[in-house]
């Protein structure tokens, strides 16, 4: 059974063909990156025109790659929720037109449950990972910070055990680089920075110190405002050790505190294994500082490789592959969300809870 995924929830145009056993056989993503650099973060209108503009070249070259036609696919997932409304619309609309024109049955998915499922895609030089439910999973991106119970592959089986009050934590990054006028997309260039820094080299406050005992939500607002003060008192900044330190020392907080409730919601929920899922868990001190982590507890710590965890379409084509195969068919019902599915226990903003 081939899957054809198509993705287009914020500003990656993406489509993916996959097998039911997660093997990738083409996985096509367009960036929008330089498009969006000089506002420091993503415009939605011109998310939505880019989308346009490429999703029928993506498209094409992702079944060209997997040589393939699209009478070849037996099914087509489409992310549909969460996300910029204009741009999923895109991909939604592409994706049914396809499933009406080749009387094709299709499924959406939730953008989150994709993230979750995507350490088990596989490619021909990379196995598949050995994996078993349920496990606990570290959903870090730009936009979403949150920990699950992952009990199988179904919505309905994934329940969130504390979220972000406020910022994501790659939204954090992205806020502190334009603060510190490195760029964007931050994550990346703060990450780099802080291989060469000393974390602690400039004094930030932990977040939430304050926070109850055992909590497993996450706050990130603080921190950027932390950062934010000591720019005004002591920038702008040349690119000095001064602003390594400030980086190693900001990403250090930020690792720090996800690590510190991962590791205490593993151990509250009783497993063993832990995924790092999201376009953050391509950070590699959020990487090496999970496996050591992992040694210390005696658990395990899975990470997909870097291009499985940004936003793509394979693991969109994996999240839908398993609802086709029962039968599922959503051709001419699916409906657009700004909103995850996924149940929220974490309530937004400040104040005792």
């Amino acid at each position: 059974m081939l899957t054809l995924g198509i993705e287009t929830s914020c500003d990656e145009t993406a489509a993916a063909v996959v097998d039911e056993n997660g093997l990738v056989l083409s996985d096509v993503v367009h960036t929008q990156v330089q498009l969006h650099a000089r506002y420091g973060g993503v415009v939605p209108e011109l998310a939505s025109r880019d989308h346009l503009n490429n999703i029928v070249p993506v498209y094409r070259a992702a079944l060209e790659r997997a040589g393939k036609r699209l009478r070849d696919i037996d099914g087509i997932a489409v992310t549909c929720k969460p996300g910029l409304s204009g741009a999923l619309l895109v991909g939604m609309q592409m994706a049914q037109g396809l499933a009406w024109a080749a009387q094709l049955p299709i499924v959406g998915v939730d953008h989150l449950v994709g993230h979750l499922l995507a350490v088990f895609l596989r490619t021909p030089d990379q196995p598949a990972t050995e994996l078993e439910f349920p496990f606990l999973a570290l959903l870090v991106s730009g936009g979403h910070t949150a920990l699950y119970r992952v009990e199988g592959r179904d919505a309905v089986q994934i329940t969130e055990l504390g979220a972000t009050r406020d910022d994501a934590a790659g939204e954090a990054f992205d806020k502190v680089a334009k603060l510190a006028g490195l760029g964007y997309p931050g994550g990346p260039i703060i990450d780099r920075l802080a291989q060469e820094g000393q974390a602690g080299g400039v004094p930030l406050a932990m977040p939430m110190q304050r926070q109850r005992q055992g909590s497993l939500e996450f706050s990130f607002s603080g921190l950027k405002s932390d950062v934010a003060r000591w720019l005004e008192a002591n920038g702008p900044l040349s690119n000095d050790q001064r602003l390594r330190d400030l980086c190693a020392s900001f990403q250090h907080n930020v690792v720090e505190t996800l690590l510190s409730r991962t590791f205490r919601a593993a151990k509250k929920e009783g497993l063993r294994s832990i995924v790092l899922a999201g376009g953050v868990a391509a950070n590699r001190g959020l990487r090496a500082r999970a496996h050591a982590y992992a040694e210390r507890h005696g658990m395990r710590v899975v990470v997909p490789p870097a291009a499985h965890c940004t936003d793509n379409a394979a693991m969109i084509a994996l999240a839908g592959s398993h609802r086709l195969a029962r039968g599922e068919n959503q051709r001419g019902q699916l409906e657009m969300s700004p909103h995850t599915q996924l149940t929220r226990v974490t309530r937004k903003g400040a104040g005792p809870r």
